[in-house]
Formats: C-alpha cells, sequence, structure tokens
C-alpha cells in the first residue's frame, strides 16, 4: 500500500496538539508554585507535593495508555474509531476542567485532586497524539516538518501563557488571583479545539495484512493479571537500545534544566528582583519570544547539521544566562530597585527611557535564556521521531506508543524529582511564602531563603545541562545516519542477513548497540 503524503496542514494541525502539550506545563511549571503560595495561602513545600505528586501515578498510567493503545489495533474500537484517537476524543469535552485548579480559597486536597485528574485527561492526550507524526511519515525531513511545527505551537503557547496575566491585570488593574483563573478558563477552551483540530488532519498507520493475521491473545482474569508484566517487559525492553539511552539523558538533561529554572524563577523575580507578578509576566514572555526564534533557527541546524551540536551550544547559551543572574545577584547593581520602580510595572518602557544598566540586567540574561531554552526543547523531540525506526531494526515491530509511553512516564518521575527537591531546597533555605504573612504585612525574607533561591536556579540547571552535554558526545544519530539506518531495515524486512557494508554494518550496530547478526527479532532470548 502507498504512504499517503503529508503537507503542511498535516503537520500544523498535529503540530497544534503541543498547544495543549506544551501549553497546560507552562502554565503549570511557569505559575502554579507561584499561585499556590502567593494566593492560596500554601507552603513552598505544600505546591511542590501538588505539583510533583501527580508524576509518579503517571508513572503507571503513561506506559499503560501507550501500551493499551498499541493493543487496540486487534479490536474492533481500534479498527474503527482509531486507536490513538479514541483517547483524544474522550479528552475533548474534559479539558476546560483546568480552570478548576486556579480557584483560590481551597483546601491542599482540594489543589491535589483537581491536578490529579487534569494530568489524566493530559496523559490520556499526550501519549496517542505523540505516536501520530512517527505514524504519519518515515521520511527524516517530513519528520523533521513535524516536530519543527509542533515546536513552534509550542513556543507559541508559552509565549500566550506567559503574556496572558499581563493582558488581563491590565483590564483588572491589579495583582488579582482572578488573573489566574481566567487565564486558565481561556486556555481549557483552546486545548479542545486544538484537540480536535488533531482528531480532524491526522491518521494512524495503516492497519497491515499481517497484522490481520495476529490474533490477539483471549482477555480473561489470567491474561488480565499478566498486562502489567507485560506492560513494564515492553516498557524496559526500549532501554537496551544505545540511541535510545543517549537520548533519554540528553533529553533529562534538556528538561530537566527548565524545570528547575521554571520553579525557581518566578520566586527569584520576587524575592531577588524585587518584581511581582506583571513584571515574572513580561520577562518570561520575553524569554519564550527568544525560544521561539531558536526553535526556527534550530530547525536548519538540525537538519544540515545534525542535533548534538545544536543541543551542546544551546546549553552553553541558557548557562550563559544562569551565570548573568549569579553576578546580578552578588554585585547587586546600583540603582537598580529604583530605576526598575520607575519603570511602573512596564519593564518594556526601560528601552524608551534609554536605561542601559536596566536593559542590560532586565533583558541580556532572559534573552539568552530563551535562545537556549528553545533549542534544549526541540532537539529531543525532533530526535525522538525517529526511535522507533531504530527499534523496528532490532524487534521487527512498531511499537510507537511503547515509546510514547516510556518517554512521558521518564519526563514525569524526574520532574517529580526535580520539582520536589527545588522546592524542597529552597524551603530548608528559609523561604517563607507570602500569603503565610499576617493581613497588612509584606514577609521580608532573610539573606540565607534568597541565597538557597539563587543557588538552586543557577546550580540546578547547569548541573543536568552538562551531564546531558557530555553524553550527547557519543550520540551519533542524524539524517545520514537514519537514512543508512532505514536502508538496512528495508533489507531486512526483504529476508537480507547481512549488511550492505562494513560501515552500514558499523552505523546500525553503534545506532541499536546489537550486533548485526542479532537485529530483526534475533535478539530474543
Amino acid at each position: 500500500m502507498q504512504a499517503r503524503k503529508t503537507t503542511w496542514v498535516n503537520h500544523w494541525a498535529w503540530g497544534s496538539g503541543d498547544m495543549l502539550g506544551a501549553g497546560a506545563q507552562a502554565v503549570i511549571t511557569g505559575w502554579l508554585v507561584y499561585f499556590f503560595v502567593t494566593f492560596c495561602g500554601l507552603t513552598i513545600q505544600e505546591a511542590g507535593l501538588i505539583v510533583g505528586l501527580p508524576r509518579l501515578i503517571e508513572a503507571i498510567t503513561c506506559p499503560l495508555i501507550g501500551y493499551i493503545s498499541d493493543n487496540l489495533r486487534h479490536t474492533w474500537i481500534g479498527r474503527k474509531i482509531g486507536r490513538r484517537k479514541i483517547f483524544l476524543m474522550l479528552t475533548i469535552p474534559l479539558l476546560p476542567s483546568f480552570a478548576l485548579i486556579f480557584v483560590t480559597g481551597q483546601t491542599f486536597w482540594y489543589y491535589l485532586i483537581t491536578f490529579i485528574f487534569f494530568e489524566f485527561l493530559y496523559t490520556m492526550f499526550l501519549i496517542p497524539w505523540e505516536t501520530l507524526a512517527a505514524e504519519m511519515t518515515k521520511d527524516y525531513k517530513e519528520k523533521a516538518k513535524f516536530a519543527g511545527a509542533r515546536m513552534i505551537v509550542a513556543q507559541s503557547s508559552a509565549i500566550l501563557a506567559s503574556y496572558l496575566p499581563t493582558l488581563i491585570i491590565g483590564q483588572l488593574g491589579k495583582d488579582s488571583p482572578n488573573t489566574f483563573f481566567i487565564m486558565a478558563a481561556i486556555f481549557g477552551v483552546i486545548f479542545s479545539l486544538v484537540v480536535l483540530l488533531v482528531v480532524l488532519f491526522t491518521w494512524e498507520r495503516p492497519y497491515t495484512e499481517d497484522e490481520k493475521l495476529i490474533q490477539p491473545e483471549p482477555l480473561n482474569w489470567q491474561t488480565s493479571l499478566m498486562i502489567p508484566f507485560k506492560m513494564f517487559g515492553d516498557l524496559f525492553s526500549t532501554l537496551r537500545l544505545r540511541a535510545f539511552r543517549q537520548h533519554i539523558a540528553i533529553y533529562l538533561g534538556g528538561y530537566l534544566s527548565q524545570d528547575i529554572f521554571n520553579t525557581a524563577f518566578p520566586i527569584f523575580v520576587a524575592t531577588v528582583m524585587m518584581g511581582a507578578t506583571l513584571i515574572i509576566s513580561q520577562l518570561m514572555t520575553t524569554m519564550y519570544v527568544a525560544q521561539l526564534i531558536s526553535v526556527m533557527i534550530a530547525i536548519a541546524i538540525v537538519i544540515k547539521i545534525g542535533p548534538t551540536v545544536a543541543y551542546r551550544l544551546a546549553a552553553g547559551a541558557f548557562c550563559a544566562a544562569l551565570v548573568f543572574y549569579l553576578v546580578f545577584y552578588l554585585v547587586r547593581p546600583a540603582g537598580f530597585d529604583a530605576d526598575l520602580k520607575a519603570l511602573g510595572g512596564n519593564i518594556f518602557t526601560a528601552f524608551t527611557g534609554g536605561n542601559g544598566s536596566l536593559i542590560l540586567w532586565l533583558f541580556a540574561p532572559i534573552v539568552l535564556a530563551g535562545l537556549g531554552r528553545g533549542t534544549l526543547n526541540f532537539v529531543p523531540w525532533s530526535v525522538y521521531n525517529y526511535l522507533p525506526d531504530v527499534d523496528e531494526a532490532v524487534t521487527g515491530q512498531r511499537r510507537e506508543g511503547i515509546f510514547a509511553g516510556v518517554m512521558t512516564f521518564t519526563r514525569k518521575m524526574a520532574q517529580f524529582g526535580a520539582i520536589f527537591a527545588t522546592t524542597w531546597l529552597i524551603e530548608q533555605g528559609g523561604y517563607i511564602s507570602p500569603s503565610k504573612a499576617p493581613a497588612g504585612t509584606t514577609v521580608v525574607q532573610t539573606s540565607e531563603a534568597v541565597q538557597s533561591v539563587v543557588m538552586v536556579m543557577v546550580g540546578g540547571p547547569i548541573l543536568m545541562m552538562v551531564l546531558g552535554a557530555i553524553i550527547s558526545w557519543s550520540f551519533h544519530l542524524n539524517a545520514r545516519t537514519h537514512g543508512i539506518l532505514m536502508q538496512e531495515v528495508d533489507r531486512l524486512r526483504a529476508g537480507e542477513t547481512e549488511p550492505e557494508s562494513e560501515e552500514s554494518k558499523q552505523i546500525v550496530e553503534d545506532l541499536t548497540g546489537f550486533k548485526f547478526e542479532r537485529l530483526w527479532g534475533r535478539s530474543r532470548g
């Protein structure tokens, strides 16, 4: 059967799904801890638990949804509606519940339960959605276009998440908790609309004649009990791939550095730079605009040069931004507080006033951070679409759902650790939540508390990125090696047992971590 041709409509319709994928996370990681400690009377540790604990639950739900969606192919509902799309369709009417998380005056348990519910919906969408680009095409450049569309939408949604508070505060005229409820309600409606676009303009891999011959195991109490063991067996089997292990390390290096930064940055602005919600919103908007520009540049770099060079350059830019913030804390530029206050809450007026020192400290580090973060976001997801191809060389199977599950499983577990450790370390340093202050008073943080915020925000991300950069030197998946891999997969599928050349043998063995004679299902046992 001839493969369907993808067009720009498919690229952008699929990519629009990251308005939910990245948009929700931009709101959650950028604002949720700040919202809880500033407006809801929670400690920073309680806020960290609410944001982090659902990740542990998703350690089960992520691979489970991936496993089920892979195996729904052998059912009526999977063939008629779609084993991926059935999950997407179920989430559409429920996604506006996102706004319930941002209702003030509730208890710790209310916030935890509403957040767990939304995160479950998020997972139901994310795992099946992530598989679709890999299913719609096998072409390296087409996959790069899908990844590029996804990242541009992701950064655009992050800009919206950061700038909406500025617009809403302009209407409400004050720093109000209603800002966040209105923002979440707007996003909830957008989430439902973009999932509908994904359902309408994407497709799943055709159900082949060979797959029709596979008879699924009959479902009974014995086979049902075995599902978790089979699921986690498949899950951990992905880690046998050398390229995937390297990819996970690079992925976590880039993303955990941002989790730590996102959690600590609003606290840093409030305690070190003495800014409120409006200034935090404007700085984050600047950063996400720079991220969008970075993604556009990274698309060309990854296609022409490869992902690892782009990754290392991005890590360097982000590290430079963090060092910039450390220097700011250490030297505390003279007159900065007075100059910032004189702006009246709008940092962009610094340009019209011509205050060079203020422009330098407000915009240079945040632009550098954005340029680095955009590429750090793009590189892992541009590479992800090719990993099921590496797996096919080893197993002779297409397991996009399992890879989506393990990617999100790993991400959620690590994210829980990053957010929990960040909030715990900041609280151990003596940080006091502003909402804990008696009415009419302002919390003054101790020098030790401020220092802990700075050290966590600067040191944590740099450590994560250094580890990812070290692994990137041995990662060799790029356009050229992927093309050779796919040629060898076609030959293996045709019954060949020997590589086309010594070079192709070395490349395939390097990517898979297996000897050539053990490929195509011969590695079992």
